[in-house]
């Protein structure tokens, strides 16, 4: 079971109490998008095997969304951090990379 922490209110909590909710840092594309733009935001998402960055809310709580980082083959979290950002934050990236040598944010792009 993952237990992520919120980064609004600071409690740890159990994904019972969350709602998953996709792929972190996607360029969503709405009216006025062509067709293959707003295909790729429905269709195309990431599912890498390692490091993967998520959306997630935390419904049973003070109900924000934010972002978490984890390794989908361990589901050890690295981190969690507010959902307003367009990348993860320097010190987790370090953290991941400091678990996960030659990684890069890159891998994912």
């Amino acid at each position: 079971m993952l237990i992520l922490e919120c980064p609004y209110c600071g409690v740890h909590a159990e994904e019972t109490e969350l709602h998953a909710g996709g792929e972190a840092h996607l360029t969503r594309h709405g009216p006025g998008s062509d067709d293959d733009a707003f295909e790729g935001y429905l269709f195309m998402r990431e599912n890498p095997r390692g490091v993967h960055f998520e959306r997630w809310r935390h419904v049973n709580g003070c109900g924000k969304w934010f972002h978490a980082a984890r390794c989908t083959a361990s589901l050890e979290v690295f981190g969690t951090y507010i959902a307003q950002t367009t990348e993860p934050p320097a010190d987790l990236m370090a953290k991941i990379t400091e678990k996960r040598p030659g990684w890069t944010w890159r891998d994912l792009k």
